[in-house]
Order: structure tokens, then C-alpha cells, then sequence
């Protein structure tokens, strides 16, 4: 491998804990472009972590939290494959919870609900998305369309 100059930016506010939406955009050297479509908010602790932490976790070691890199691994691709890694997040959507088990679980289900409708909304639109997003609790339409035009900016295919 030759030595080269990369550059990783991020925003300050990508650093605040609360709960929100983020979408991987992947470019595999071949031309492949795949999505990722993720959220923070714990499912089994009162943490709503920051963008910035999912990301480093998703290209980790640790199995329980390196989603999108198992994902790639079983479409046969590894991260130092791809050309570029994007992640667009959006939020915080809510503010994390970490004294209410009730609280948390609702703002958790509000938007675990918005995810798996941008998960199969982007696959709807032709994007070729890694992950399945499970998710039976009921969508709130009015927080959907600001989901779809914060995501809309970028993903010009994706609509209500």
C-alpha cells in the first residue's frame, strides 16, 4: 500500500448525544454505490449515543457494534476496498434520555419507526441498500416529511 494523504472532517454538533437517523453512503472502488441506513438510541440501555460514536463503532472490531462493517464483509467487501465512506445524520431528532426508561423506549420506537421507512424508502427509490430494518411501531407522518427533506437534499430520489 502506498502512503497517501486522507482527510476525515467532522462537524461539532455530529458530537451531540440524543437520538438520530444517519444513512452510510458506500463507493466501492468497482462503481458500487450502497447504503447503510442506521439510528442512535439503545435498544437494551438508556444510551441515545452522537453520530460521531456510531461511526466509530460501525468501522471497528467490536462485533456488537460494527453492523455496517459486518454487512460489507457479507457482500464480500472489505472497508479498505471501498473508495469512499459518507455518513449523512440527521438530528438530534429527540434528546437522549438517560433518567427514564419509558421516555427513552418512546423516543427509541418513534425513531426506529422512521428508520425502517427510510431503509425501504431508499430501497423503493433503486438504492442498493445493505441492511433490512425491522420495525413494527407506528410512523408519525409530520416527523417522516423532515426526515425525507433533510435526506431529500442528498438522496434526490428519495420521496414521500
Amino acid at each position: 500500500m502506498t502512503a497517501q494523504v486522507h482527510t476525515i472532517s467532522i462537524s461539532g454538533g455530529a458530537l451531540s448525544r440524543g437520538f438520530w437517523l444517519y444513512v452510510w453512503d458506500i463507493r466501492h472502488r468497482d462503481g458500487r454505490r450502497l447504503l447503510y441506513i442506521g439510528r442512535t438510541g439503545d435498544s437494551s440501555s438508556l444510551n441515545a449515543q452522537s453520530p460521531f460514536s456510531r461511526l466509530s463503532g460501525h468501522l471497528g472490531r467490536n462485533k456488537r457494534g460494527n453492523a455496517l462493517k459486518r454487512h460489507l464483509e457479507t457482500s464480500g467487501i472489505a472497508l479498505e476496498d471501498c473508495e469512499n465512506l459518507e455518513m449523512t445524520a440527521f438530528g438530534p431528532l429527540l434528546p437522549e434520555e438517560r433518567d427514564d426508561w419509558e421516555r427513552h423506549q418512546r423516543s427509541r420506537d418513534h425513531v426506529a419507526a422512521l428508520e425502517k421507512r427510510l431503509a425501504d424508502a431508499l430501497s423503493d427509490a433503486g438504492y442498493n441498500v445493505l441492511n433490512k430494518v425491522h420495525c413494527l411501531k407506528p410512523l408519525d407522518d409530520t416527523a417522516w416529511e423532515k426526515v425525507v427533506a433533510a435526506f431529500g437534499e442528498k438522496f434526490d430520489r428519495l420521496h414521500i
